[in-house]
This record gives C-alpha cells, structure tokens and sequence, in this order.
C-alpha cells in the first residue's frame, strides 16, 4: 500500500523517472534491481503509461499482450466466477509485476487489474519480453524469483484465510502487512487505504459491516490511527499476536 500525503490525504501520483536507470528505489525492488547493461535495454523497449485512478490495466480472460511493471500507486488484482462472484486478490505496489505468468505461458491474463490510485506503469510487450529473457540470464533470474515470491504470498494468504480463528485476526493482518510494505523499511507502519470497506472485507472474507465495526473498535483500542485515508499501526509489537489471537468478541457466524 502506498505511504499517506500531508495530513493523510490520499497521495497525488508520484512522478517518476523517464528511465529506470534513473530510478533510486530500483535496489529495492525484486525484479527492478538488475544490472545496468540489462536495465538499459529494459529502458529501451518498455514503455511508460499513466493511469488515473479506477482504470483497467487488462482484464481477465484477455489474451496477454506483455507485462506490466508498477512504478507508482496501487493496483487492484481481482478475479471473477461465473455467477459474478468477485474475489480481491492482491494490492499490486511499486516494483510489482503484472501477468508474467499469463506472458511467459502464453495464456489468457488470470485476473483483472484495476487502478485504485492514479499509477504509473512500464509495459513491455511479450514477444520483446521474451528476447529480453533469452539475451540476460540475471532477468531470468530474478523473473523466476518473482515467481517463486509470488507463490509464497499465495500461500500466506490462503493459510490467513483458512486458518485465522476471527475476521479480526484476518483484518488486522492485512492492515499489518500493507503497513509494514508501505513503511518501506521506516520505523512509522503508515499507509494510504485505497479500498472501500466493501473491498476491504472481500480480502479479509467478512462482511462490509463486520469491517466497519472492527476498524473502529482497533481505533478505541488504540491499536491503529486514522487521519484521513491514512492509517498507523500503533505499538506494532503488540499485533503479532493480537492479529491472530484477539477475537474483539465477535460472533463466529461473522466469520
């Protein structure tokens, strides 16, 4: 999730640089931390597009043109069942890469991605993916770690879902984990929530009011604080346990 502007304020979109050699935060991003010889060619057949906020990048089901590397803002992956059903899947943050599978594969993209902020994006088409792959072994690399990350969080997301005993434990999982990726490394656990309570329940598998009650609650309890569209975790030592084992009394069947 992205860090808060002034006075909590959601962030403008943040410019980024023309190249991404330029960029300073490339060190910390898996796939963007590449050397220079290959950054530069990345350079050369990528293409840079802004979004505004609540735009389609691609949609389920469409055939994978290429892929799509967050610069800046937050991108919704969702996917749809066929009664209509839609199920959030992951916040898309800077550094991220969008339907490396679906290219590498050549296979339909698996989700819908949709802006939930104003966003920047690198786009590079598959077939000049594909040559950019053979001609560097570091990009093939780091590629397949991306991959194997992407599968981990996979899992730590079904296990948060499957085994948390509480709609609380799952929210405040969730809060927990977007602050400390949009601390990026900073003591303060601050993020931007870009999500409706709607959205947000999709992710932690309740309901829009169970969230509305609990966030509040976290907020009396003094567990979190809201300016805005920002939200801090406070005592952060405290939520490791609390975030799975504190039930704030609610009924199982708001589970």
């Amino acid at each position: 999730m992205a860090t808060s502007g002034k006075n909590g304020t959601p962030p403008a979109a943040r410019q980024v640089p023309e190249r991404c050699a330029q960029c300073t935060d490339r060190a910390e991003r898996l796939f963007c931390n590449l050397p220079e010889e290959a950054i530069e060619r990345f350079d050369e057949i990528a293409m840079q597009i802004s979004y505004p906020s609540r735009s389609i990048v691609f949609e389920e089901g469409q055939r994978a043109a290429g892929i799509f590397v967050v610069c800046s803002g937050q991108i919704k992956l969702a996917a749809t069942s066929r009664d209509g059903r839609t199920m959030i899947l992951k916040i898309a943050v800077p550094g991220d890469v969008l339907g490396l599978t679906a290219t590498l594969n050549d296979l339909p993209y698996e989700v819908t991605a949709e802006t939930l902020e104003p966003c920047q994006i690198r786009s590079v088409r598959r077939r000049d993916f594909l040559e950019f792959l053979s001609h560097f072994g570091d990009v093939s690399r780091h590629t397949a770690q991306v991959i194997a990350r992407e599968y981990h969080e996979v899992f730590l997301d079904a296990r948060r879902l499957a085994l948390s005993g509480s709609a609380a434990g799952r929210l405040a999982q969730l809060l927990l984990d977007w602050a400390r990726t949009g601390s990026c490394g900073k003591p303060e656990l601050r993020f931007t929530m870009a999500l409706t309570h709607e959205e947000l329940a999709n992710m932690a598998g309740t309901s829009r009011e169970t969230v509305t009650r609990l966030l509040n609650q976290f907020e009396r309890d003094e567990v979190i604080a809201r300016h805005g569209a920002s939200i801090s975790i406070l005592r952060p030592s405290r939520w490791n346990a609390w975030s799975v084992d504190r039930r704030h009394g609610e009924r199982r069947t708001e589970q």
